[in-house]
């Protein structure tokens, strides 16, 4: 059930011309010629890294929330290279919108958090920022705001990308736990999950700095990642709770499905030609002390179809958590939450190497990644 939902806002019409295929825009379009097709991801597949990648290390940056440090990993190697330590709580590794910096969101305990900054042409940390509660950090998409999950005191601070001065607050009191995030396709609006409380997902205008609306999902759990169909036309939802992905439909905040996947369902990786949704099962239903050794696994998705095509378990258990993809698709990488290491998936095979690194392993990011900017997260990439 949706409660208070104020009012959509409409694709803006800069956005959808450049949408639209060069040959309709040359001449009019009958009322019948339907939608321009959109594929979201269309920038994001093999080869197209952005020169504002270029020489940086091929590395996957692992923030060990347990052990207040970031694990290098040399994705040629298969090693852990480097290790340094960062705030406190370290949760995710997400890189700047403009591709020039790697941020570590140390969450930290309400009003001890910090930003870690990262030169990811060096794999090095340089400045430490003060900042309440970066539990997880994204983006504007037009790069003029950083947003700071403030989970703790519910709220979205808005600030400077680069000095990381506050702007403005959006508040969310309806959204406990709110953690994770994804935008529409035109970039009006971005929908957040609620982890706590009786769960559910806040929509927000993003022009307006205001919340449109909370939406009740069918079954009370535990929602996590989030993520938009490479159309545009659904978000997939992530449940640790109730073990799989509800689908949601942006545009009239509805439930339209589920698809079970496996115990835990966590995070969302999108494969390298924008086909394929990987979803991590961290094989428990709990926030935190989970065992490890666990029954985790990856359940891929076909976006064409939503339906599960392949379903690749941790061999000997394990505790799959969020992560990304290599840029050229090949490598499939996760943190191990209550394992101690990092899972390498070969997208081909679904064969796992193990990675030992710190302790509570949470939000790695693969850097660099192909894209134009990043949305945030551990890569979000348009």
């Amino acid at each position: 059930m949706i409660r208070t939902i104020l009012r959509h806002a409409g694709l803006a019409p800069v956005l959808l011309l450049a949408l639209l295929p060069a040959r309709t825009l040359a001449g009019s379009c009958p009322e019948d010629c339907g939608a321009p097709s959109v594929n979201v991801y269309s920038h994001t597949t093999a080869g197209h890294l952005s020169p504002a990648t270029a020489g940086t290390l091929p590395r996957v940056y692992v923030p060990n929330r347990s052990s207040n440090s970031v694990s290098v990993i040399d994705t040629a190697t298969l090693k852990e290279v480097d290790r340094f330590s960062v705030g406190s709580k370290p949760q995710h590794v997400v890189p700047s919108w403009d591709l020039k910096t790697l941020w570590v969101a140390n969450n930290g305990t309400g009003k001890n958090g910090s930003l870690t900054e990262v030169d990811p042409k060096t794999g090095k940390p340089s400045r430490q920022v003060p900042v309440d509660d970066p539990y997880n950090m994204y983006f504007m998409p037009d790069g003029s705001s950083a947003i700071i999950v403030d989970e703790a005191l519910r709220q979205l601070d808005l600030r400077d990308p680069s000095t990381m001065a506050l702007k403005s607050v959006i508040l969310t009191p309806d959204c406990a736990g709110i953690n994770h995030a994804d935008f529409s396709v035109d970039g009006s609006y971005a929908i957040f999950t609620c982890e706590y409380g009786d769960g559910g997902l806040l929509k927000v205008d993003l022009k307006n700095q205001k919340v449109l609306g909370h939406l009740d999902l069918s079954k009370m759990g535990m929602p996590q990642d989030i993520r938009l169909s490479p159309d545009g036309k659904v978000f997939y939802v992530a449940d640790m709770m109730n073990d799989g992905v509800f689908l949601i439909d942006g545009d009239s905040f509805a439930e339209i499905g589920f698809v079970p996947t496996g115990i835990g369902a966590h995070g969302f990786v999108v494969s390298r030609d924008g086909r394929r949704l990987y979803v991590s099962n961290r094989g428990s239903h709990k926030m935190e002390q989970g065992r490890a050794k666990g029954p985790g696994s990856v359940t891929v998705i076909d976006f064409a179809t939503r339906s599960v095509i392949a379903q690749w378990p941790v061999p000997g258990g394990g505790s799959p958590d969020m992560g990304n993809i290599s840029a050229d698709g090949k490598q499939l990488w996760l943190s191990g939450r209550f394992d101690s290491e990092v899972y390498m998936f070969d997208t081909t095979s679904g064969a796992v190497t193990r990675i030992p690194v710190g302790l509570e392993p949470h939000g790695l990011t693969v850097w660099p990644l192909p894209g134009r900017y990043s949305q945030g997260h551990t890569g979000n990439m348009r």
